[in-house]
């Protein structure tokens, strides 16, 4: 377009008063076959011409809402959800209509983490997902839907991110994070009520990157990046990822999150000690919740070769992490690690006990376990060590198998193998050449298959009652 004619268009525009029209435009977490979050305030956004009244009318109760675009077009909604129902529409309108169909009110969880999360059902080339065939083919739900935010890093907070609702089919389902399904399969199933799930992952990634700027300066041996830096950059960078993935979600209404993570960490477990309770907080910060509930999966068992340090103390930082915040809670995969391969195909197990933690802690259900056994008590008598366990009420089990990961040390810090046993009150263990019993060890191994269950078949983690180097 020539100079003259852009003049011509302008003088024309003075003339009349009239503008050029932008029509609306939304973040890509609004679009058909959306879930929202029930019976709370929803806030919806997105672009308008500047100074133009934006409306938004919602068919569950034939509200409209309205408020006028600012100077550089941006305007925020919030509205009135319902209990869970749907489908319905959405019709956001500054004189032009947009229109949001297929839009369900329900539960909505974001899920996040690193490979084990992002695992799609159909599985990673030769690792397989127990089960998934049968799962994926009878997968056809109309009330859950799959949200997968693509992959992208910034140094700088973004507005919006890549990805688009999807209903719950199973060409769809094959696609998406086989523990996040696995979770809102069971939610769906228990609460009988719309389930929206928001995949954002990324494989091999620490968690210094999904936390932001204002939550990790609290940690002082994390050094933020230049952000003036040029080309390229790692997105194992501290905030990079959720700048990207996490933050433009951040104004969606959610219930709670979900994390499957800390394998990219497992060297420095201290430090994980204080990371995930911080990235629990500065989620929770950032959405305004300050109770959101979060649950993870414990990293499972594997055998990470000569080098490093042995995973169970990472193992040890997150089974902390459990009890350092209220409504937060762990799904242990004792049982579910593989020696050879660091994303276990038992991905139904991580899925569900998160469900279990959801169901119970969230949502009030009882009249079934959440928690694996955790340690209570030890007693030593003689050289005999009596342990007890919080949520083994209906006591412990083996299915079977000999109690073989238990350890015992003296005053010398020398563990020897225990006989172990189960009794009513618990386990009793002891090791003939301890004498006067110290510190016990359960499963404190880089790989290691548990064998130590309620009777509600929950693994128990691993653990230990000393704090030795």
């Amino acid at each position: 377009m020539n100079s003259k004619l852009i003049m011509f268009i302008i003088i024309i525009q003075v003339i009349t008063g009239t503008t050029l029209r932008a029509d609306i435009v939304l973040p890509a977490i609004f679009n058909d076959h959306m879930v929202l979050q029930q019976k709370t305030g929803a806030a919806i956004w997105g672009k308008a011409t500047p100074g133009n009244i934006v409306e938004i009318n919602t068919s569950w109760d034939s509200n409209n809402y309205s408020t006028r675009a600012n100077s550089d077009g941006n305007w925020k909604i919030t509205v009135k959800t319902p209990s869970a129902g749907g489908p319905y529409e959405i019709i956001i309108s500054d004189g032009k209509e947009l229109k949001l169909s297929n839009v369900l009110i329900g539960e909505v969880w974001i899920c996040s983490g690193q490979s084990n999360m992002a695992m799609p059902m159909k599985g990673f080339r030769n690792e397989p997902v127990i089960g998934s065939n049968e799962a994926i083919a009878t997968s056809k739900n109309e009330y859950i839907r799959l949200f997968t935010v693509s992959r992208d890093k910034s140094l700088e907070p973004l507005d919006d991110l890549t990805g688009q609702w999807l209903e719950c089919f199973p060409e769809n389902v094959a696609e998406f994070s086989a523990t996040a399904y696995f979770f809102g399969k069971m939610l769906q199933q228990s609460l009988g009520v719309p389930i929206g799930l928001i995949n954002s992952s990324w494989g091999g990634t620490r968690i210094e990157p999904w936390i932001s700027e204002q939550g990790i300066k609290k940690f002082d041996w994390v050094t933020l990046p230049d952000k003036n830096q040029s080309g390229d950059f790692s997105q194992q960078l501290p905030t990079v990822l959720f700048n990207a993935m996490i933050r433009p979600l951040t104004g969606f209404s959610i219930r709670g999150a979900l994390w499957y993570q800390g394998e990219s960490n497992r060297n420095e477990p201290v430090r994980y000690t204080q990371l995930m309770p911080g990235l629990i907080e500065n989620w929770r910060s950032e959405w305004g919740i300050n109770d959101m509930p979060f649950y993870y999966v414990q990293i499972a068992p594997f055998d990470y070769g000569p080098t490093g340090l042995n995973s169970a103390l990472l193992r040890e930082a997150q089974l902390k992490a459990s009890t350092a915040l209220p409504n937060t809670g762990m799904a242990s995969l004792m049982d579910a690690g593989e020696k050879d391969c660091i994303h276990p195909a038992n991905k139904r197990a991580a899925g569900e006990r998160l469900a279990y933690l959801a169901l119970a802690k969230t949502y009030g259900n009882k009249g079934f376990e959440y928690s694996g056994p955790v340690l209570k008590d030890m007693t030593v008598e003689g050289n005999m060590v009596k342990l007890t366990f919080d949520h083994a009420e209906n006591g412990l089990t083996t299915f079977g198998k000999e109690l073989q990961n238990f350890k015992i040390a003296g005053g010398n810090r020398r563990f020897y193998q225990a006989t172990a046993f189960i009794t009513r009150e618990g386990v009793t263990l002891f090791a003939p050449r301890v004498a006067n019993p110290v510190a016990v060890r359960y499963a404190f191994d880089d790989f290691v298959i548990g064998e130590l269950y309620n009777t509600e078949g929950l693994p128990a983690s691993s653990f230990r009652t000393d704090d030795w180097e």
